[in-house]
């Protein structure tokens, strides 16, 4: 091998450097870094893992990206990356994406349309392999964006776009299975905290099921409070229900950062939980294990949905515009009476 003399402090190691002190040429260098296309015998690709290590040298990913035809990169853009849930599940999806060798580029659209839209600009750009995308656009616009071939997978969505497959929790079963269980406690006055979509004419599928869930069981439809998916709207939106004539006994918070802003404002009301108001929430996150009380939750299946999500976006099938829901589980705790 040559010898070191490189490059400290005399500017970036490139692949020459790595040739010259392995003793090959370049072209093997891109061999062994890239796993062919042609075979290099085991002693002088152990040569030139040597080089890399001593060199310290780091491939260029975009070069590398055009020779292997793919950047082993992928995009995820939420709407919340500060809300428990899509951090949780931007945290799996990108461990389960580094054991397939890929990476995972993160963009936040703040529930804004063109943030979402110059997010996904962006992900293209970087030519990443496949967006991840938790959309705040209606179908059609989600379909009639350019994104130049780059495939991409619908997640915490419940209607069909053309061509692009979705992979979502069934959030009106989750929904129903949770409002069931304050109805198996004996309330007969059930409200809802319900995110506010930023088109009005969208009815979330968990308000759906809430109504399901009363419907069936023969009980009258109780309030419903619309508010912002914060912990400060379910704390607002609980003070109105509160506030009301007759307040409902219990609560379905269609989120857990909704359900732990209803939780103060049931404390502040000198409330006991759940004695006076029963309360189930949405996510089940590791937000509503350390609440007080620990909340009763209805869990999206986490896990699952990266794998599916992951399957999705690295099949070499063609795209389909299926839909896939992935059913939840309730987690008693001890806010809803357990």
């Amino acid at each position: 091998m040559a010898s070191v003399q490189t490059q400290a402090g005399s500017g970036k190691v490139t692949r020459t450097d790595v040739a010259r002190y392995a003793g090959v040429s370049t072209a093997v260098v891109s061999y062994v870094i890239n796993g062919g296309p042609k075979p290099v015998a085991a002693a002088t690709a152990e040569r030139v893992r040597e080089a890399i290590k001593v060199l310290q040298y780091q491939p260029n990913a975009t070069a590398r990206a055009l020779t292997m035809g793919s950047a082993r990169l992928l995009g995820i853009i939420v709407p919340d990356s500060t809300n428990p849930y899509f951090a949780e599940l931007t945290d799996t999806i990108a461990q389960a994406a580094a054991t397939r060798g890929y990476a995972l580029l993160t963009a936040n659209s703040r529930t804004d349309a063109e943030t979402e839209r110059q997010n996904t600009v962006n992900l293209v750009s970087r030519q990443v392999d496949a967006i991840i995308l938790a959309t705040v656009l209606s179908p059609s616009e989600v379909a009639a964006m350019q994104v130049q071939g780059i495939r991409r997978v619908l997640i915490d969505q419940s209607s069909i776009v053309h061509g692009i497959p979705i992979i979502s929790t069934d959030f009106e079963q989750g929904a129903a299975l949770g409002v069931q269980h304050l109805i198996g406690h004996g309330h007969r006055d059930i409200g809802i905290l319900v995110g506010r979509d930023i088109d009005p004419s969208r009815v979330d599928p968990r308000h759906n099921g809430w109504k399901k869930a009363l419907n069936e069981a023969g009980l009258p439809e109780g309030p419903a409070e619309l508010t912002d998916f914060t912990r400060q709207g379910g704390y607002e939106a609980t003070r109105r229900l509160l506030a009301l004539p007759k307040p409902p006994t219990a609560i379905f918070a269609s989120s857990d950062l909704l359900a732990v802003g209803a939780l103060r404002a049931i404390h502040e009301a000198n409330l006991s939980i759940p004695d006076d108001v029963a309360v189930v929430s949405f996510d089940g996150t590791s937000e509503s294990e350390f609440s007080w009380p620990q909340l009763t939750t209805v869990r999206q299946p986490i896990d699952r949905i990266a794998e599916r999500v992951l399957a999705a976006a690295l099949s070499p099938e063609e795209p389909g515009g299926g839909i896939e829901l992935l059913t939840t589980e309730l987690i008693v705790r001890k806010s809803c009476g357990c």
